[in-house]
């Protein structure tokens, strides 16, 4: 969420959720590549409670850029890397 600068966990799960349908579509295990994970809190007042999390594959972190909010600088050069990349390795297969 961070290293994507997302301010609200709400604007970026979004994304993940988008992420989740394509690799769903993709006929990729989901709880493979997105599985949930608690994390523990401490609120203001001291209270302990628990926010959903997910221990990232990297399928699943490439598929989050793919669907991550373009305006933002950070997630539109991950988008041209991932493009660059793809681009190369097929050129790299075809000759």
């Amino acid at each position: 969420m961070i290293a994507l600068e997302y301010s609200k966990w709400e604007n970026f799960h979004k994304g993940i959720k988008n992420a989740m349908v394509a690799c769903e579509n993709s006929n990729y295990n989901i709880n493979y590549c997105f599985p949930e994970v608690r994390k523990s809190i401490i609120s203001g007042k001291g209270k302990e409670s628990y926010i959903i999390d997910y221990k990232l594959n990297r399928y699943a972190c490439y598929l989050i850029v793919q669907n991550a909010d373009p305006r933002k600088e950070v997630v539109a050069l991950g988008q041209t890397y991932f493009a660059v990349q793809t681009i190369n390795k097929l050129l790299n297969v075809l000759l």
